[in-house]
């Protein structure tokens, strides 16, 4: 189960940064996502702390902790260290889109609109172009972006066009975030209200969603000679994978059930029987058992470890089989995303 309550976010950062301690290569990753968990339990104080004491340690992801570390700070009063931070981020032009959304939607949800929109803008002149095809994280400032220009009452333009066709939820995205909204909150018209509801309960899933995933749902992949290797060690897991080929369709076909289902930011985490042995021994249990198989993968994405999936058609299959995706686990994969 997901932390959902104050106390399960702070219990879940804790498990996290003793998670760090055992692995000190990871521990980046590991400390932001418990900082993430701090926040969302309210423990700002904490997260902040967290923050400082990554950026003390030559991070690699020093902008995105930079620009965490600023919206944190400014939800719990210091705006100032918070407007400091973000524009030296500005300064920075950071090349990763994480940064840039981080602090664009910390103006935003202050008011501060027009630096929001123009943090967006700075970001989608500097990431995107016609020779770069957009990812999911520059769709999301392209989303943003739009977002901030319809409450500014700004025309639509190019980016907003790009960001329309790329949307994929039940309600358009002028819909989402049209500022006329709010004004049907307070209508008599039952069938006003119902619509508001309807796309306020698909804004609100698509954010708490975001808030209590902060690393991806990720499924294990055994590479050929690792799987071989488990299962001449612990022959009981020998009923979790009968053949390579099957536990390779089983990836894919997991995948896809979940994206069917809504499920978003998902991801392919590579396994290894050393790695899983000392998981197993950290966890005090044994590695025959195939209960703890689900929780070497979600420990292998908070460890920052996990793939994006899907590719794109023409990278390289996530199987390693050394053919385009849309040659190899991702035929027909548009239907089944579809």
């Amino acid at each position: 189960m997901r932390p959902d309550t104050p106390a399960e976010h702070i219990a879940e950062a804790e498990r996290l940064i003793r998670t760090a301690t055992r692995y000190p290569e990871d521990q980046e990753p590991l400390l932001l996502q418990a900082a993430a968990h701090l926040e969302l339990g309210d423990a700002r104080d904490r997260a902040s702390a967290l923050y400082d004491r990554l950026l003390s340690s030559s991070p690699a992801n020093p902008h995105l902790i930079k620009a965490r570390q600023a919206a944190n700070l400014w939800e719990y009063g210091h705006e100032a260290e918070a407007r400091a931070l973000i524009s030296g981020i500005r300064a920075a032009a950071p090349t990763d889109p994480a940064p840039w959304e981080v602090i664009a939607e910390a103006l935003e949800s202050h008011d501060e609109l027009e630096a929001s929109h123009e943090c967006f803008t700075e970001a989608a002149t500097l990431l995107t172009s016609e020779d770069t095809p957009l990812t999911q994280a520059t769709t999301a400032l392209l989303t943003g972006r739009h977002r901030v220009r319809r409450l500014l009452g700004l025309p639509h333009d190019d980016w907003d066009m790009v960001a329309d066709t790329r949307h994929i939820g039940p309600i358009p995205l002028d819909e989402l975030h049209d500022p006329k909204r709010i004004w049907a909150l307070g209508s008599n018209d039952p069938a006003e209200l119902r619509a508001e509801i309807a796309r306020l309960r698909a804004e609100l899933g698509d954010r708490r969603a975001a808030l209590s995933r902060p690393f991806p749902v990720a499924i294990l992949h055994w590479p050929a000679r690792e799987l071989a290797e488990l299962l001449t060690s612990y022959p009981t897991l020998a009923a979790e994978y009968p053949t390579h080929e099957a536990h390779l369709n089983k990836v894919e076909a997991s995948l896809r059930a979940l994206a069917a289902s809504g499920t978003t930011n998902l991801g392919i985490v590579t396994a290894s029987v050393p790695s899983y042995e000392a998981f197993a021994a950290s966890e005090k249990s044994s590695p025959s058992s195939p209960s703890l198989l689900a929780e070497y993968a979600t420990t292998l994405a908070a460890r920052g470890k996990a793939t994006p999936w899907p590719p794109t058609p023409t990278s390289p299959c996530w199987c390693t089989s050394g053919k385009p995706y849309a040659e190899c686990h991702g035929a027909d994969a548009g239907t089944a995303h579809a």
